[in-house]
């Protein structure tokens, strides 16, 4: 398939719910890794633009839209969806970084596409989209601690001390696999950071 040439080579979303409430929960460890990664790149997503909080910058060699969606978590979709479709991006040039809640805390899980795994955020972009086929960066956030602890009170809470040793090199690391997707592809990344 031929890629069509835009102002904007890839859409890199990271996922969180906005305000400061928020800011240190388990859901938002997807903006925490796109920030590093805009730090990273000399950037700062702050302009509102497709219900998000955006920037552009250059990711790899290659020209991102950084996107933080303020719509809530549940309804991430619709600015995704906004963003992909002013910079005719293809679904497989839309890259999502968010928490995970079936991986220890630390560990970073690269795939091509599939399912929403249960994750809200991203039911919402493939409902949006109507694809499931883009690529994203998982970050392990813990599991529930018992069976019966509420899934929802689970992904709002906030990190131990001990947990934030183990997430913030993730953080990082996560920013860094997002770099190796755009510059040398996804089979890279994978390799290098899968199960790490």
């Amino acid at each position: 398939m031929l890629f069509r040439r835009s102002s904007c080579d890839y859409l890199i979303v990271g996922l969180g719910n906005p305000g400061a409430q928020y800011e240190k929960t388990r859901h938002n460890v997807g903006f925490r890794a796109l920030d590093a990664l805009a730090r990273e790149a000399g950037a700062k997503p702050d302009r509102a633009k497709f219900q998000a909080l955006t920037c552009l910058c250059d990711v790899g060699g290659l020209r991102a839209l950084l996107l933080k969606p303020q719509t809530f978590m549940n309804n991430s979709g619709l600015a995704v969806r906004q963003a992909a479709d002013y910079y005719k991006l293809p679904p497989e040039r839309v890259l999502v970084l968010f928490d995970d809640v079936d991986l220890d805390v630390g560990r970073l899980r690269i795939r091509r596409d599939g399912s929403a795994g249960g994750h809200n955020g991203v039911k919402s972009i493939i409902s949006c989209m109507g694809s499931q086929a883009f690529p994203r960066i998982k970050i392990g956030v813990g599991a529930k601690p018992h069976p019966d602890y509420d899934l929802a009170d689970w992904v709002l809470s906030r990190f131990s001390a001990r947990e934030l040793e183990l997430l913030d090199p993730a953080i990082e690391r996560a920013a860094s696999a997002a770099q190796v997707i755009l510059r040398e592809g996804l089979e890279r990344a994978s390799s290098l950071f899968n199960g790490k």
